[in-house]
């Protein structure tokens, strides 16, 4: 934001040097990145009017003019700028004057003497334009100093906006923070509104919901479009870095630096009522200010009016960004229709760069500009216009969809907050003071006050941020820099739950590496690996390619393992621990309730493996690893927190059929593991089999809260049996059936063989296992053993069809 420090002035009056403002506002957050100084050292610089031009008799780019300076005779000036003619008004630097580093003398140019030097704004100081005289307006009083008729000396300030201060987008906003600075007052502005004198409207329609809550308009007609920008607000807008143009385009540049609200002119002619604001319509086209026409998707509004047929049917336009191209006002315009409207952040986010366009109003509509703003802005815009143009007003229109305005809301502010956070005491006179300076309105009460932000501060929602702007004005230099006082309240970490560093540890004991993958990824990954269901969009993602919040660790970590195998690496063991996010509500696509319903966060553990089981060495036949190896590391990972688990076949779309299983926890479904489904090892072009796991971390580290159990002094027994069973029944469930039929006896379930061939019948397996049974308060009898064995091959033959093997 760069601004005129003499305007600045005028709307907050402050005794401080030039020095000492730009100073104050970088310590109150306002970072000054440039002061330019302009017109410092002019006296004897006058206005001055060429009357006589003639020709150097000697050179054929100089003149040799007669000047009125106001001093009753001509004097005689050689100049050499192509401008200079007669009765243009310019500058002129008298005899004995410096500019810059030159001491204007009497002196002979080829021969012809020369009384003086008409200048240009760059020999001036005052603009980098140095390719002719500084031009001024034919009623600029002769004779007087050029610094007193340019309100100079005058500085550019120019300041580095964090974008939380969208408040300072305007000279008017950087007032307030001054004034509270400083100990001043901000001027009171005249928003008196305008009275119609004619019955003109154009009619508004709002069609874009919430993200267009309040657009106001007003016609003027009659206008002189012709009249030159006066000096002092052509000076104004130089000085902050804009260009004069024209009357109507001037006035409302102006406007939007002096109160931070964009708006624009139309030329009233041109439309056909009523206007629609609206979504645009897909590839629905629109010729610019610019004179660029762009092709428009259905996430940019525009304003459209009804000339092309039917409501809105024709885009003039592009909301919040730029006008359009044939509803410009030039100096034909008779009749302008001024607007001025409220567009949300989130409706404009972002879509200037898609056309590669940067407009002073996307920047502040970007960021957020005061909802109230509009009506104001129309009525400054329209006395200026009146003033200096002429014309008369109709009434304002003001279209408004209340319930999707900001509602104020009060914050309360306590005094013992304050001091805790900031470390200091603040008397309640100076609280009030800035609070009033910021245009706060607040109330006492017993622990504070009630303070209601004004509507331009909408980076004001509760109690942290009143205190931060009274630590920002009342100086941070003024608050004590001291140590911590050590009284942070340190939470015992419980013994019921598996800590995190133990289960990394764990696996890196096993021979994994840890990956930290960013928790964006992108929508195309998702969807191969068919977990879109439930992801979170981003908004304003870093790149396309990291646009939407993972939902599972397993697509990003396998994309490691991807990257490492591609460069060479054989053997692969990678393990994540990170969080991932699922919308409560939607998946990819649906934005409508976006940012207003945070994504559900599941913290996790995923691991991948890939090539040999083990490192190369002399002693053992190297192996490919599979699914057992790493389901052996995940049962020791489990084992850690006490933890049983079960492995039931898995439906994911994304494993490989008969080499995959869902795991469960005491019936509950905690996680996925598995080999990788040959067709996603395709996609992502990976060679040999990728094997992995992924749970969620809570119930797979939940343990039981340990407790001191006395050893059995008396002897174990083991008795081996080996059983006949399908090939389709599974181990745990033969496990399981052990178990609720021995009970406490049973200290250990080991299944120490697997047979298949000879003397067993086709699909058919053996499984041989050991019994280890205990009691803590006696010796087991042959009989107690006995009858435990056959009440088990009893349930493993009712349950699961099985007899002993003979």
């Amino acid at each position: 934001m760069k601004f005129s420090e003499n305007w600045l002035r005028s709307h907050v009056p402050v005794h401080a040097s030039r020095d000492e403002l730009a100073a104050t506002l970088t310590a109150i957050g306002l970072e000054v990145e440039e002061v330019t100084v302009l017109g410092a050292s002019l006296a004897g610089v006058v206005v001055a009017r060429i009357v006589e031009c003639a020709k150097h008799p000697e050179a054929d780019r100089l003149q040799v003019c007669k000047v009125d300076a106001g001093q009753g005779e001509l004097l005689q000036i050689v100049c050499g700028a192509p401008n200079a003619r007669p009765g243009l008004v310019a500058p002129l630097a008298t005899v004995g004057t410096t500019v810059g580093e030159i001491v204007i003398k009497a002196a002979k140019l080829r021969g012809v003497d020369s009384n003086g030097m008409l200048c240009s704004a760059k020999e001036l100081g005052i603009d980098a334009d140095a390719s002719g005289l500084l031009e001024l307006p034919g009623d600029a009083p002769i004779g007087a100093p050029i610094a007193e008729y340019l309100s100079l000396p005058d500085a550019s300030i120019e300041i580095k906006l964090t974008p939380n201060r969208a408040d300072c987008f305007g000279v008017r906003g950087i007032a307030f923070d001054v004034a509270a600075a400083c100990g001043s007052e901000v001027v009171a502005f005249d928003a008196t509104p305008m009275p119609a004198l004619i019955d003109s409207t154009l009619a508004v329609e709002l069609d874009a919901g919430a993200k267009v809550p309040r657009f106001v308009g007003r016609v003027i007609e009659g206008l002189d479009a012709t009249v030159a920008t006066p000096v002092w607000m052509a000076e104004r807008l130089r000085r902050s870095g804009v260009r004069p143009i024209s009357l109507l385009v001037d006035v409302t540049q102006y406007v939007m630096l002096e109160l931070g609200q964009p708006m624009h002119a139309f030329d009233r002619d041109t439309l056909a009522g009523p206007v629609v604001v609206r979504p645009a319509r897909e590839g629905e086209e629109i010729k610019l200010l610019d004179g660029r026409t762009v092709s428009l998707s259905d996430d940019f509004l525009v304003v459209a009016d009804s000339s092309a047929g039917g409501n809105g049917g024709r885009a003039v336009a592009l909301g919040g960004i730029m006008g359009g191209y044939d509803t410009r006002v030039t100096d034909a315009t008779r009749n302008v229709f001024l607007e001025a409207a409220h567009w949300i952040p989130a409706a404009i986010i972002g879509r200037g760069r898609k056309l590669g366009l940067h407009t002073d109003a996307g920047h502040r509509f970007e960021r957020g500009v005061d909802p109230e703003l509009p009506r104001q802005a129309v009525e400054v815009a329209t006395r200026l216009l009146v003033e200096l143009a002429g014309g008369s007003p109709g009434p304002v229109i003001e279209a408004v969809l209340p319930e999707h305005l900001p509602k104020p809301a009060t914050i309360a502010l306590r005094r013992a907050r304050i001091a805790r956070l900031l470390g200091i005491e603040i008397a309640d006179a100076d609280v009030e003071r800035i609070l009033r300076a910021l245009g706060m309105r607040s109330t006492a009460n017993d622990a504070g006050w009630d303070v209601l932000p004004p509507s331009r501060r909408f980076d004001i929602a509760i109690e942290e941020d009143l205190i931060e702007e009274l630590a920002r004005i009342h100086g941070y230099e003024r608050i004590p820099t001291t140590l911590p006082g050590g009284a942070t309240r340190i939470a015992a970490p419980t013994e019921t739950q598996l800590e995190a560093s133990s289960v990394r540890r764990h696996l890196v004991a096993r021979d994994y590496l840890e990956t930290v993958n960013y928790a964006f990824v992108d929508a195309a990954l998702l969807e191969r690996w068919g977990a879109t269901e439930r992801a979170v969009p981003l908004a304003n993602p870093l790149s396309a390619e990291l646009g939407v919040m993972r939902t599972r660790l397993l697509p990003g970590l396998v994309s490691a393992l991807q990257r490492n195998v591609a460069r060479q690496a054989g053997r692969v063991r990678l393990f994540e621990l990170g969080n991932v996010f699922e919308s409560r509500e939607s998946g990819i696509g649906n934005r409508e309730s976006e940012g207003s319903i945070a994504p559900v966060e599941t913290l996790r553990i995923a691991a991948a493996i890939h090539g040999d089981a083990g490192p190369e060495q002399w002693c053992e036949k190297a192996r490919k690893a599979d699914f057992h190896d790493l389901k052996g590391d995940l049962d020791s990972l489990a084992a850690a927190s006490g933890a049983v688990l079960e492995y039931r076949p898995s439906q994911a779309p994304f494993g490989h059929p008969g080499r995959s299983a869902d795991v469960f926890r005491d019936g509950h479904r905690i996680g996925w593991i598995g080999q990788l489904h040959p067709r996603l090892q395709r996609a992502l072009d990976l060679d040999g089999e990728v094997v992995g796991f992924e749970l969620d971390m809570a119930p797979l580290t939940l343990r039981a809260l340990p407790r001191a159990a006395e050893l059995s002094r008396f002897p174990s027994v083991r008795r081996d049996l080996a059983f006949v069973v399908a090939d389709e029944v599974p181990w745990q469930a033969i496990a399981d059936t052990v178990r609720a039929s021995v009970g406490p006896l049973l200290r250990d379930l080991v299944l120490f063989d697997r047979y298949i061939g000879a003397g067993v019948e086709s699909g058919q397996k053996s499984l041989a296992m050991g019994l280890i049974l205990q009691d803590n308060s006696r010796t087991l009898t042959d009989r107690d053993v006995e009858g435990v064995v056959s009440g088990v091959v009893a349930a493993i033959e009712r349950d699961h069809g099985a007899r002993i093997r003979g």
